[in-house]
């Protein structure tokens, strides 16, 4: 059986140990798709070019490089994760491309953000909520940290209720991935982490009363891709 013990030790010890192969294996599990999944969470959060985006849960920060990407982007990113050698490979991919004036990556909990109370004028989290060991709390953090009006984005897995594509994902998910994930990464938990705890987190509809109970208004649940993946949408008040 899959342990699915979050403590923030325990997740970033995983991630740590699977960060030289993270984005390699994202791009081919998800034959690609994932970036086009982070590209519409961006879109969502109608950038104009001069926001402070916090991303929590950043990991090698490829969404907090895709609001930097996008036209128009954002103007500064503040990315937090607890999984320090994911953090160093995003660095790396921030140096590479003369970034790091305007993409900030901080080692922290998504329990206690490490950014002031309304810094943040839009904030993101990709495939990294149902990571987090209390879910209301990160929420409560991402209210916190975001300024009246500013709009939240969250990717994250979810099981489809269509009877044949959820055979289908289930089957992949189960079986095709892990192995594929343990072979390339050479780390035997990690890959059936994942599954594992996309069964375990919150359906669409309790993720948004999570949402909801943040205080977040305007919440809504888009599933993409037959619904194997959701964007969660949302707006401080």
């Amino acid at each position: 059986m899959t342990d699915l013990n979050k403590s923030p030790e325990k997740i970033a010890g995983m991630f740590d140990a699977i960060a030289g192969n993270y984005d390699f294996l994202n791009h081919l599990l998800s034959a690609g798709i994932d970036k086009r999944w982070r590209r519409k969470a961006i879109r969502s959060l109608r950038l104009t070019g001069r926001e402070t985006v916090l991303d929590l849960c950043t990991g090698t920060a490829d969404l907090a490089l895709a609001a930097i990407d996008a036209t128009p982007g954002a103007g500064r990113v503040l990315g937090v994760d607890f999984a320090g050698a994911m953090l160093r490979v995003g660095l790396e991919k921030s140096r590479a491309r003369a970034l790091t004036n305007r993409l900030t990556l901080v080692r922290g909990d998504a329990a206690n953000i490490p950014a002031a109370t309304s810094s943040a004028d839009a904030a993101t989290v990709a495939f990294g909520i149902r990571n987090v060991q209390n879910t209301q709390r990160g929420c409560d953090e991402l209210f916190r940290v975001l300024k009246p009006g500013g709009r939240l984005a969250v990717l994250e897995f979810a099981i489809p209720t269509t009877p044949g594509v959820r055979a289908a994902y289930l089957w992949y998910f189960n079986q095709v991935l892990p192995r594929i994930g343990k072979i390339v990464s050479r780390h035997n938990a990690a890959y059936g982490y994942l599954p594992a705890s996309v069964g375990a987190f919150a359906t669409p509809d309790e993720f948004v009363t999570i949402l909801r109970q943040s205080g977040f208004v305007d919440i809504k649940a888009d599933p993409l891709t037959f619904g194997i993946v959701y964007l969660y949408t949302a707006r401080h008040p």
